[in-house]
C-alpha cells in the first residue's frame, strides 16, 4: 500500500471513530435540534509565506462535533479543538461560542486547495473555502540563457525560464528603450519565453531584459548581455584637411568595432606616432561599439604636411583609412584703424620766475620770444613768435 493510500485509511478511520463518537452522543437525547451552518467559508488568496485563517460558523452545535479536512490532500487537520496533523503550522481556535477558525501560519505553495469543515450529524453536513496560495515569479537561472557572443549574420535565440502561481508571463526588452528588430519588423517588447533574431547585425548589440511578472509583486528580471562580432570598419570625415603652419589641427577617425579594436596612428606610411609634446592621441566612445580616434599636431611646421593613417585590428580583421594633411596661408591680420587724437586739455605747468607759463614769455634758446596764447574759451592753444610783442586773439 502506498503512502497516499495508508494517509486515506488513517483519515477514515480517524473521521469514522469521530461519527461513532457523534452517534453514541446524541442517541442518549430524545430530541435535539440539528446545528446549522451561519456563514459561508470565504475563498482566500494569500502569498506564499503569509499567514492565513479560515472560520467556520455553527449554530446549535450542541453535542455534535467539528472537524477541519484539507480535501485535496485527503488529510484530517482538527478534530474540535485538537489539532491532528502533525505539521506545526496548523491550529484551531474555539471561541467558545460557535466559531471554530482554522490558523495556517507561513503558508506554502502546498497548501492550495480546498478546506472542508464537516460537521458530525447523519447524514454529514459540511462547506467549504478554498485557499489559493500565490507564489511570486522566480527565474530559473540553470534554464535561462547568460551573456553570448555570436558572428555579424548568424541567428541567436535567447530563452527565459520562470516559475510561480499564477504561471509567470514573460516579457522582453532592450535595456537602452530601443525597438527590437527580430529581422522581419521592430516592436518595442517581446512576449513569450523566448526571443529569436534572425540575422544578427551590430545594431542588435546591448542588454536585453527577461522580465517574469504574474500579478504577484515583485516581478523579477534577467539582464542578458548580447555581443555581435565584426572586423572593424573605418569612415573618415574629412580625408583632406588644410592648415597653416605655427598652428594645431585635429584629425579625426570613426571606427566602428567588436569586439575592441587596437588602434594605432602612422604618418609616410611607416612612421608610428606617438604621443608627446608634438602629439596628442586620444580615442572618445560614441556607444557600444563606435569610437571617435583623434590626432592632434600642435605647431605645424612644414615637414609635418603629408599624408596620416588611422589604423585598427582585432581578432576578425583590420582596417585603414587616409587623411591627406596640406598647408594653407596663414591667415593675414586686418589692419587697425587709426584712433581719434584725443581734445588737447591743459596741463599745470612749473613756474619760470615765479610766474605761470602761459602769463609770462619764455625766451628760447636764440634769445627769441615764444609768444602763447591760449583760447580758453574754445579749448585749444595757439602760439605765435615774434621778437617784442605778445599778441593776443579773442574772438
Amino acid at each position: 500500500m502506498g503512502a497516499t493510500g495508508r494517509r486515506v485509511l488513517l483519515t477514515c478511520s480517524l473521521w469514522l471513530a469521530f461519527l461513532l463518537q457523534g452517534a453514541k452522543t446524541t442517541g442518549n437525547k430524545e430530541v435535539e435540534i440539528e446545528p446549522e451552518f451561519t456563514e459561508p467559508i470565504p475563498n482566500v488568496t494569500v502569498s506564499v509565506g503569509r499567514d492565513v485563517k479560515l472560520a467556520c460558523v455553527v449554530e446549535n452545535i450542541g453535542t455534535y462535533r467539528i472537524a477541519w479536512i484539507h480535501t485535496d490532500r485527503y488529510t484530517l487537520l482538527t478534530l474540535q479543538n485538537r489539532v491532528i496533523t502533525r505539521n506545526p503550522r496548523f491550529s484551531i481556535t474555539h471561541n467558545g461560542h460557535r466559531t471554530w477558525t482554522l490558523y495556517i501560519k507561513e503558508v506554502e505553495e502546498r497548501d492550495t486547495g480546498e478546506y472542508m469543515c464537516q460537521i458530525n450529524t447523519s447524514p454529514m453536513k459540511s462547506q467549504s473555502g478554498f485557499i489559493n496560495v500565490v507564489v511570486p515569479p522566480r527565474i530559473v537561472e540553470g534554464n535561462t540563457s547568460t551573456d553570448l557572443e555570436v558572428r555579424e549574420s548568424e541567428e541567436v535565440t535567447l530563452r527565459c525560464v520562470s516559475t510561480g502561481s499564477p504561471e509567470p508571463i514573460i516579457t522582453w526588452r532592450r535595456e537602452d528603450g530601443q525597438q527590437i528588430s527580430t529581422g522581419t519588423k521592430k516592436v518595442s517588447s517581446v512576449i513569450g519565453p523566448s526571443l529569436n533574431i534572425v540575422n544578427v547585425n551590430r545594431h542588435h548589440i546591448g542588454a536585453y531584459l527577461c522580465i517574469a511578472s504574474n500579478g504577484v509583486q515583485p516581478s523579477v528580471s534577467k539582464r542578458i548581455v548580447l555581443g555581435v562580432n565584426f572586423p572593424p570598419l573605418i569612415e573618415v570625415p574629412n580625408q583632406v584637411v588644410g592648415a597653416a603652419t605655427r598652428t594645431d589641427v585635429t584629425l579625426d577617425c570613426n571606427l566602428e568595432s567588436h569586439p575592441k579594436s587596437v588602434t594605432y596612428w602612422t604618418r609616410k606610411r611607416n612612421v608610428i606616432v606617438i604621443s608627446n609634446s608634438k602629439y596628442n592621441i586620444t580615442e572618445v566612445p560614441q556607444g557600444l561599439y563606435k569610437s571617435q580616434m583623434k590626432l592632434r599636431i600642435r605647431n605645424l611646421q612644414p615637414e609635418d604636411y603629408g599624408t596620416y593613417s588611422c589604423s585598427a585590428k582585432n581578432s576578425l580583421g583590420e582596417a585603414e583609412n587616409n587623411i591627406k594633411l596640406y598647408e594653407i596661408p596663414a591667415p593675414v591680420p586686418s589692419p587697425q584703424t587709426s584712433s581719434t587724437p584725443k581734445a588737447l586739455k591743459p596741463k599745470p605747468e612749473k613756474l619760470w620766475n615765479g610766474h605761470s607759463h602761459n602769463n609770462v614769455a619764455k625766451p628760447n634758446e636764440n634769445g627769441v620770444t615764444t609768444d602763447v596764447i591760449e583760447k580758453v574759451s574754445l579749448s585749444y592753444v595757439i602760439q605765435f613768435t615774434s621778437s617784442t610783442t605778445i599778441v593776443s586773439v579773442f574772438c
